[in-house]
């Protein structure tokens, strides 16, 4: 194992327990941080036999330092001194919980929620934040700072979550983790399509947030929907990509079997060669949404997802798929969780059952909505079900407009060659 792996795994459960034995949820992060630079340089010569516990003395030493430097803080020095002895530590998936419960604070706002989930309990350092949000490191680094800020002036605490704060701020865990997801999952710009560190972690964040939900509680179904969708999700992205120029037809790489620098498009999911989807990931998350639909009562916007994806998962193939109870699941999204990535996907689930000049006609009032306006989306959208609808040329305009406003290179590459194909 690697020392940037070892640093990931062991930092998320060091902060949790210094946060709790501290009470200072911005102190004893600048700490580990500290702890975690100490770390990288002696960790390489020596690596520790209990990599949790060695950042926990030093960190907790970086912070004692801090509050001895600090004459106002003295009170809080000697009220330090009186918490528990080193090595006493609560359960490590009780103290994740909390710091993630903290992270997504309401006076945080979105972006700030993201960067601090990632680093405070993803373990992510600022620079790989930064490359995975593809924004500037002093960015990352200012998002961290007022986040922290906002926490203290909002006079949270670090403690295990009441089941009334679970409650009220679950439906904001599940959001950060599914924005992290789906980032990882198709990065909004850059080169590639797939962020796999960022898919990765939030699959294990919401792994744990489960482990950690009770099972009577009201919103268990709503996490477990949310983990069966990223793993019903997770479970295509073998197929997703391939070289440019490769006939559909032909066997699909992951990307990581080539070259760093190949051009990789994007597949998409009527063009996929479902045998290399991960059928293991399937029946998990076919097995998850089940159940979640079957006990959770009401069901809730991620549940719904899921169950769109467990209808696209079990299918053969695109023409095979029951696209009437697909519709009929976006239609109670939409009232649910309405937004304008479940309009869209509804369009292409009104077209598939009641053919293209009917999707193309609910495209028209979807494309108003001021999220969408100019979004590439919506104009690829509107390119394949005109292809669809037998008018080549009038797909190809609009292929173009979506190719020129994509700004990731895979969807852009598949997005000129529709064009290109269409002018043949």
């Amino acid at each position: 194992m690697t020392v940037e792996r070892m640093l990931r795994d062991a930092a998320p459960a060091a902060l949790a327990i210094l946060v709790r034995r501290t009470g200072d949820f911005e102190g004893s992060e600048d700490a580990m941080q500290e702890a975690l630079l100490a770390a990288s340089a002696r960790w390489r010569r020596e690596p520790p036999e209990h990599p949790i516990g060695w950042l926990v003395t030093v960190a907790h030493r970086r912070y004692v330092e801090q509050v001895r430097g600090d004459i106002a803080r003295r009170q809080r020095e000697a009220l330090v001194a009186t918490r528990e002895p080193a090595g006493a530590a609560a359960s490590h998936i009780d103290d994740s919980l909390a710091l993630l419960v903290l992270c997504a604070h309401p006076a945080v706002a979105r972006p700030s929620q993201v960067a601090l989930t990632l680093r405070a309990v993803g373990g992510l350092t600022t620079a790989e934040i930064a490359r995975a949000l593809l924004v500037p490191e002093a960015t990352v680094g200012q998002r961290i700072s007022r986040a922290k800020a906002r926490i203290r002036a909002a006079g949270a605490t670090f403690a295990p979550p009441s089941d009334d704060e679970l409650e009220t701020r679950i439906a904001t865990v599940c959001t950060v983790l599914s924005v992290i997801y789906t980032e990882g999952h198709t990065a909004s710009s850059g080169q590639s399509l797939l962020r796999v560190e960022l898919s990765s972690e939030a699959i294990r964040l919401a792994r744990m947030l489960q482990d950690a939900a009770p099972a009577t509680a009201p919103w268990r179904a709503e996490v477990d929907g949310l983990l069966a969708l990223m793993l019903l999700t997770e479970a295509r992205r073998p197929a997703r990509l391939r070289p440019v120029g490769r006939a559909p037809a032909g066997p699909s790489p992951t990307g990581e079997d080539l070259a760093p620098s190949a051009p990789l498009e994007l597949v998409p999911l009527a063009e996929q060669d479902r045998s290399m989807w991960d059928r293991d990931l399937i029946d998990e998350g076919v097995a998850l949404v089940t159940r979640a639909l079957a006990e959770g009562g009401r069901p809730g916007p991620f549940q719904l997802q899921a169950a769109i994806a467990a209808v696209h998962d079990e299918a053969p193939s695109t023409e095979a798929t029951d696209w009437a109870e697909i519709l009929e699941l976006y239609d109670l999204l939409r009232r649910l969780g309405p937004g304008p990535v479940v309009e869209l996907g509804r369009v292409v689930a009104v077209a598939m059952v009641h053919g293209p000049e009917a999707g193309l006609a609910e495209l028209e009032s979807v494309a108003l909505e001021p999220a969408l306006a100019g979004h590439f989306r919506v104009f690829a959208v509107r390119g394949h079900l005109l292809e669809l609808a037998g008018r080549p040329h009038a797909a190809r305009v609009e292929f173009e407009h979506a190719a020129a406003r994509a700004l990731n290179a895979a969807e852009r590459h598949y997005l000129e060659a529709k064009a290109a194909a269409l002018a043949g």
